[in-house]
């Protein structure tokens, strides 16, 4: 038996080696893929219908757009209502009178402040003001006058040093401590330092933001350009409150358009009455413009790569090109919008465009 085993192996293997072709493996050819160098450099690939089953093309085509121009927005701070308390000394916190995200108005005492420096500048201040009280010479004398001179500047050396005026006012004795207030009225939004923390000049201490009103920074398309302008109404949906809605108006455009997306900027004045809308926080901006229109394609004529979108444009019978393609988000199901790379009228490959860029990478290698 062990023998006859032997022997019928290899007699099945010959056999199965030997068997015929399916129809399949003899009818159906395989694709040859073919590239067409132009006098210009361009690279045509041929492609026959009939090498590539189930391909189909479609066209570029212009649609109207809705009067309600849509995007996505973030909001910040409005720098001109954002102030800092910055330390114009050299010394020490002796006491810090809030905490951050704390509401505080105008005037109001932030944090005390040692330095022999405020002690010198007021006992400056306080002799200026005691010579000038002692003078007994005509007001517009060459004495008075520069008895007045000294404490203006003796007062302005003060003011340089962060003192107010009322703080200024109230100076009987020189003293090395002194309470930096409030620039404006707002939120606390950053504190930098704590009690005993030793200063110098530049260092900023506290930062201060009012909310009621807020901007609003949204990218638009390239191609929507021409239907803003400043001075526009929008409404401003923040993600957190999908059910309030908050009024404001386009204040500015930014001049530089971000090459690789084809978007820029736009800066919106929004009103907050009830400080719902916080910085960083994601909001739907709907402006009503002009109509206007949009070059869409299909998106299963785009292919996608690690650089970027490509489609395969009819340029001549059983002939194509590959083509980058800019593209921008679309709400109709199954489109893309055009940014750059294709024209109106223009007929792409719909159906199979997968099997065509894998046709032209094919024949690309071959060739290269």
């Amino acid at each position: 038996m062990k023998l006859a085993a032997l022997f019928l192996g290899p007699l099945l293997l010959a056999g199965c080696a030997g068997s015929p072709a399916t129809s399949e493996s003899v009818n159906t050819p395989a694709v040859q893929p073919q590239l067409v160098r132009q006098a210009d450099g361009a690279e045509l690939l041929e492609l026959r219908a009939q090498a590539v089953p189930g391909m189909t093309v479609a066209t570029v085509s212009e649609v109207e757009l809705p009067r309600m121009l849509e995007t996505s927005g973030q909001v910040t701070f409005d720098d001109r209502r954002v102030a800092t308390i910055i330390s114009r000394v050299t010394g020490r916190v002796e006491a810090v009178n809030v905490s951050q995200w704390d509401s505080v108005k105008r005037g109001q005492p932030i944090v005390a402040l040692y330095s022999p420096d405020f002690m010198t500048a007021e006992a400056e201040y306080l002799q200026a003001l005691k010579t000038s009280q002692l003078n007994t010479q005509p007001a517009l004398s060459e004495h008075s006058l520069l008895a007045s001179g000294m404490v203006a500047a003796a007062q302005r050396k003060l003011e340089l040093l962060g003192l107010d005026k009322s703080d200024i006012d109230a100076i009987t004795t020189p003293s090395t401590t002194v309470v930096m207030r409030a620039p404006i009225s707002g939120m606390v939004t950053e504190k930098q330092v704590m009690r005993g923390s030793q200063v110098n000049p530049g260092d900023v201490l506290f930062t201060l933001g009012m909310l009621d009103e807020v901007w609003i920074t949204a990218d638009i398309y390239e191609a929507d350009l021409a239907r803003v302008h400043a001075g526009q109404e929008l409404e401003a949906v923040p993600i957190a409150f999908p059910d309030q809605v908050f009024k404001g108006v386009i204040t500015r455009i930014s001049p530089n358009i971000d090459p690789n997306t084809h978007t820029l900027q736009i800066r919106c004045q929004v009103r907050n009455p009830d400080l719902r809308l916080k910085p960083q926080m994601l909001v739907r901006v709907r402006v009503v413009t002009t109509p206007g229109t949009a070059l869409v394609v299909p998106q299963e004529a785009l292919v996608f790569e690690t650089d970027g979108y490509y489609a395969f444009v009819q340029v001549g019978p059983d002939m194509v090109m590959r083509r980058r393609v800019v593209v921008a988000s679309w709400n109709e199901q199954g489109y893309a919008r055009v940014l750059a790379g294709l024209a109106a009228g223009e007929r792409v490959i719909q159906g199979q465009s997968i099997q065509a860029n894998a046709l032209w990478h094919q024949a690309h290698g071959e060739s290269s």
